[in-house]
């Protein structure tokens, strides 16, 4: 059973959790091409990180951090490694875009990496309505990112 809930930042598994997802991204790209927030960034205004339990074990994160007027972007989403393909990706990207949606955010966004590593995200982005889009927010051309969008219906 996947219970999702609104992070709590006290609770030292999810500082440690998003250390490894930090950890795991470092030798992806050089240090300017990795755009994962740390737990301080994840507690900014207009950032929403939701965690997902599985008989109370951490085992996903997924936030929502506002770009602007009714657009936000994906950050933060990881599968604890031994329950990567189970299905809990896209159990938190289908509850990340109930709750935008449920707020009336009209457009989702996100960035990841073009290499290897990152290819079952992106398959992942897809399989959930993503196409490649320009570098939004902040985000500039870079070969080692790849920019997806998705618009949210009713």
């Amino acid at each position: 059973m996947l219970i999702f809930a609104r992070a709590d930042f006290a609770d030292p598994a999810l500082a440690a959790f998003l250390q490894a997802h930090r950890d795991d991204l470092e030798p992806t790209a050089p240090p300017d091409s990795r755009h994962a927030l740390d737990l301080g960034a994840l507690q900014a205004p207009g950032v929403r990180l939701w965690v997902g339990h599985s008989h109370s074990r951490l085992v996903a994160t997924g936030a929502l951090a506002t770009v602007g007027e009714r657009h936000e972007e994906l950050k933060s989403m990881r599968t604890d490694p031994t329950y990567r393909g189970t299905g809990i990706g896209s159990a938190m990207v289908r509850h990340l875009l109930q709750d935008a949606r449920s707020r009336g955010v009209e457009r989702v966004s996100l960035e990841t990496g073009s290499v290897d590593f990152f290819a079952a995200a992106r398959a992942l982005y897809a399989k959930h309505g993503f196409t490649p889009c320009a570098p939004f927010g902040g985000y500039i051309d870079d070969p080692n990112s790849v920019y997806l969008s998705l618009k949210l219906g009713a």
